[in-house]
């Protein structure tokens, strides 16, 4: 399958894997008002820049439908965008916020939601011609900036590219075809903050360079 068989967006209800239908139908039975579906895109439709996620987190885009929305990594991501003028308006954690990205789009590489924010290697494939649907919808698409390394691998086999083609490591520059260039960073999620693993200065460093490249 290729991206000109798919839309970039998954159907809220995607029948595709299993176990995360599955998982999708619990979370539904145990909070109805929740989003509870594959997550969209979130962003400008003319972004130099796509940020590539994980998957939704349980009660981060899979309650409120927005990508990073209502999760930890939220409050570090969307604080970055906004502090190097990628974003407007004041994040909220909510959909409903009227928080704005600029020259910039939010996607994961896998849009459902798996338990405890693993997605298997199955899932991470079924699902990447939605991610390459979404990287061919974007006119202006100068760099794609990963975070975390199955977010990293799923970039560059949406292009056709072995994972031995760049490894994977926080801040590392890869080309890719069509004059796109990746830049990679560590997840931005709670655990890595919280080790020190990765520190807001070196999320913004990433970030910052990833724009200079787009713009």
């Amino acid at each position: 399958m290729t991206h000109t068989d798919v839309p970039p967006e998954a159907p809220r209800d995607c029948p595709l894997c299993p176990r995360l239908v599955g998982y999708r139908e619990t979370n539904r039975r145990a909070e109805p008002s929740w989003f509870n579906g594959a997550a969209p895109s979130f962003g400008d439709p003319n972004a130099r820049i796509l940020i590539v996620g994980l998957a939704p987190g349980r009660t981060g885009a899979n309650r409120t439908g927005r990508p990073f929305t209502g999760d930890y990594a939220g409050e570090l991501l969307y604080g970055t965008l906004k502090k190097l003028g990628l974003a407007k308006g004041e994040y909220g954690a909510d959909p409903n916020d009227g928080f704005t990205l600029k020259g910039a789009m939010i996607t994961n590489a896998v849009r459902c939601a798996p338990p405890e924010n693993k997605p298997t290697p199955a899932e991470i494939a079924t699902c990447r011609p939605f991610l390459s649907a979404r990287i061919a919808a974007l006119p202006k698409l100068k760099v794609l900036f990963a975070l975390g390394s199955i977010a990293h691998e799923s970039v560059l086999r949406a292009h056709g590219l072995k994972p031995t083609h760049a490894k994977f490591a926080h801040g590392c520059e890869a080309t890719l075809p069509a004059g796109l260039l990746l830049v990679s960073s560590y997840h931005c999620s709670r655990y890595n903050t919280q080790t020190r693993r990765l520190t807001a200065e070196m999320f913004e460093a990433a970030l910052a360079r990833a724009k200079a490249h787009a713009f």
